[in-house]
């Protein structure tokens, strides 16, 4: 990555700023303020998280904020109540409350003497999600937004539930909150009334895991803040960013075709990173497509933004498989419109072990220019799924399945699927004829029964090298209670045929002539996904199980798309490392307890950020183990420390959750710890709390 440390604007940085609130609180806010905005107002871009801009997030500030400010803006990153060095509590995530303070942020933005009365929201993750929702409710100042690894509907893919099953990073997230809201604010900024703030959020932010768990269903708690309740309410420019290794591009897809604004797309290979620092690579110039987004939507300058595709995305080449890269080969493609009607739907139909392309889309294989086919159609109806096939996977499956979102802070994505696929049904193509580009959400539909009231399918499409290495291409999830919605689910009735439609996440990816696709089905995959409540076997039946693919023929104009052109950033953070880290990513057997764990250690070490004088240590591990095929065996285990010192001014948080479940029930077992320096007694304990907690599960 390129640094700039020369920019049009010169800035000065304001270290804390507190904004008043309609109730009398006051949030923290970091400012950086071209010299020039204080006779010239000009627009504010504002990051609005809970991550804390003293110390935790502000290596990543001082990439992003000086290099926004350097180009013409007031850039403004503000801490949530109840995080960082702001009033309050912070209760839950995207609360009413929290939209309500925002509002009054940008309305106290727009009011301030630098601020020409345009402002911007930017964010990625909880910064992406709340610019949605801000948006949503239409503050007149906000002109356009850049929403990055964020959801239109947090129940779908918020790290909570997919496709109705529970996903273990719901545990992984809670825990991450969990250490956050642990922490005080900086007595530096806030004075001596540091020690009662953090007393107030010790005992008073409570246990997220709890919330989340006790809303199973996609009610009310989750539609409050997502904007896909109603697209229209949206009424700014929208830009909607994400990476294949990330879990949110599905909503990428969901609001280029839903909203109806002037919005733009972007998708490359990246992990939950933005993109000028995204792992896998390539990076690209993201800084610079943020500042045209905002000239010509805050400024009115046209940096022909909207004169170029609708959505550009990543077309990934295919690869050997790994559990991380540096870098995804691929090339960047175009679509004016989305959805695009120049995608062609590829119907593959199962038979035992293979898949095989239906008559009736032969044709829409051809080339646009050969008019060959990629597979030839097999018309012999004796190889339609003739035969029942009845599968009840181990759970050992998903144990290489990687992270529902990869953090590119461990080795964290799928590994060679022919671990998982000894048991999984597995269907293969014959070897392809030609190159196969898919663009989009491909869906499986199969007509099934089960055994049990509960059950639950995982469908992996996957590029089979001519070795038989197999790379995971893109996968999705069904809790078959909720075959037919999240709102009411509704048991099984054993023997009974349902049938059944499983989305695939979306993704764009090359498939070489000479290879294979494979699609593969379990009944399990964890520690992805936690298994149902008793161990069913899934049936499937002859009639017209498919697997259909969105295939996008080459399109010449992709040669001709601007270059993004280098990863820029403002310099880094000055720091100093104290403490090596270590980042693991381990799969244990135990054969004489036939115990299985998958342990992730993130160990971030120790360093002092030299600006303020402050110490950091930082530290989670997380454990997901089970007993051979024993369902309810299954355990997430997570522990977290947290350390901070300057001086003579010292405080440590310790946390530890485990949940675990029976057929009725999930277990939550949780205790927080919180440490102060006390001259030469060291660290003492100051508080102390322990949850045993008991929710009943609800058709998961």
């Amino acid at each position: 990555m390129r640094t700039i440390d020369d920019f049009p604007y010169d800035v000065r940085t304001i270290e804390n700023v507190f904004i008043p609130m309609r109730d009398g609180a006051r949030l923290a806010a970091r400012l950086w303020i071209p010299v020039e905005a204080e006779s010239t107002p000009l627009p504010a871009v504002l990051e609005y998280i809970p991550y804390r801009k003293r110390d935790n997030s502000r290596g990543r500030d001082s990439l992003n904020h000086p290099y926004i400010a350097g180009h013409g803006y007031v850039s403004v990153r503000v801490d949530l109540r109840g995080s960082g060095d702001s009033d309050g509590l912070l209760l839950d995530e995207y609360c009413s409350q929290e939209q309500d303070d925002a509002e009054d942020v940008i309305a106290w933005l727009a009011q301030q003497p630098y601020c020409d009365g345009n402002v911007g929201m930017m964010g990625i993750s909880w910064g992406g999600f709340n610019s949605l929702q801000v948006a949503a409710r239409r503050p007149p100042a906000l002109g356009a937004i850049i929403s990055a690894s964020a959801t239109d509907d947090l129940y779908v893919d918020n790290m909570h539930y997919m496709g109705g099953a529970l996903l273990s990073d719901n545990l992984s997230e809670a825990t991450v909150m969990f250490a956050f809201n642990s922490l005080p604010p900086d007595p530096e900024i806030v004075g001596d009334r540091w020690r009662d703030m953090w007393l107030d959020r010790l005992s008073g932010s409570g246990l997220w895991l709890e919330n989340w768990l006790g809303h199973q269903r996609r009610d009310e708690y989750w539609q409050h803040a997502s904007v896909s309740e109603d697209y229209s309410a949206i009424d700014c420019p929208v830009m909607a960013v994400g990476g294949w290794a990330d879990g949110y591009t599905n909503a990428i897809f969901r609001l280029m075709e839903h909203l109806d604004v002037p919005r733009r797309g972007l998708i490359g290979p990246w992990g939950h990173k933005y993109p000028h620092l995204g792992v896998p690579g390539p990076t690209i110039g993201f800084l610079q497509e943020v500042v045209r987004w905002f000239d010509h939507w805050l400024k009115g300058q046209d940096t022909g933004i909207m004169d170029e595709p609708m959505l550009r995305v990543w077309m990934q080449d295919s690869i050997t498989p790994r559990s991380s890269y540096s870098e995804r080969p691929g090339r960047w493609v175009g679509e004016p419109e989305w959805p695009s009607d120049r995608l062609r739907p590829w119907r593959l139909r199962l038979s035992e072990g293979r898949l095989s392309p239906t008559e009736s889309t032969e044709s829409a294989m051809a080339s646009p220019e050969t008019g060959n086919s990629a597979g030839a159609a097999d018309e012999d109806p004796a190889d339609e799924l003739s035969t029942e096939l009845t599968l009840q996977s181990p759970l050992s499956v998903g144990l290489f399945a990687g992270k529902w979102a990869s953090y590119a802070a461990a080795p964290d994505l799928p590994f060679d699927q022919r671990e998982e696929d000894g048991g999984a049904l597995v269907f293969d193509t014959e070897p392809l004829e030609e190159d196969v580009e898919i663009c989009g959400r491909g869906e499986c539909s199969f007509l099934v029964s089960a055994d049990r009231p509960n059950a639950l399918l995982a469908v992996r499409l996957s590029d089979v090298f001519p070795d038989g290495e197999a790379t995971r291409v893109t996968y999705g999830i069904l809790n078959l209670t909720h075959r037919d919605g999240s709102e009411e689910p509704e048991a099984l009735e054993p023997g009974r045929k349902y049938r059944i439609t499983i989305p695939l996440n979306g993704i764009a990816q090359v498939f070489p002539a000479g290879h294979r696709m494979r699609l593969s089905v379990s009944t399990s995959y964890w520690p992805l996904v936690w298994p149902s409540p008793a161990p069913a076997a899934v049936t499937f039946h002859p009639e017209q199980c498919t697997l259909e693919l969105p295939v996008r023929p080459p399109r010449r104009e992709d040669e001709r798309l601007r270059d993004f052109g280098d990863a820029e950033a403002a310099p880094e953070l000055e720091t100093t490392d104290l403490e090596t880290g270590d980042h693991q990513w381990r799969v244990i057997r135990d054969l004489a307890t036939d115990v299985s764990t998958l342990e992730i250690i993130n160990d971030q070490g120790a360093f002092r950020l030299d600006e303020t004088g402050t110490t950091i240590r930082r530290r989670t591990d997380e454990w997901y183990r089970f007993r051979w095929n024993e369902v309810n065996s299954v355990q997430g285990e997570t522990s977290t420390l947290r350390r901070m010192e300057r001086g003579s001014w010292g405080i440590e948080v310790q946390t530890r959750t485990v949940l675990t479940s029976t057929v009725e029930n999930f277990h939550i077992a949780a205790e927080l710890d919180a440490f102060e320096l006390n001259g030469d007694l060291g660290y003492q304990r100051i508080y102390s709390q322990n949850w045993n907690t008991e929710i009943p599960r609800d058709h998961l």
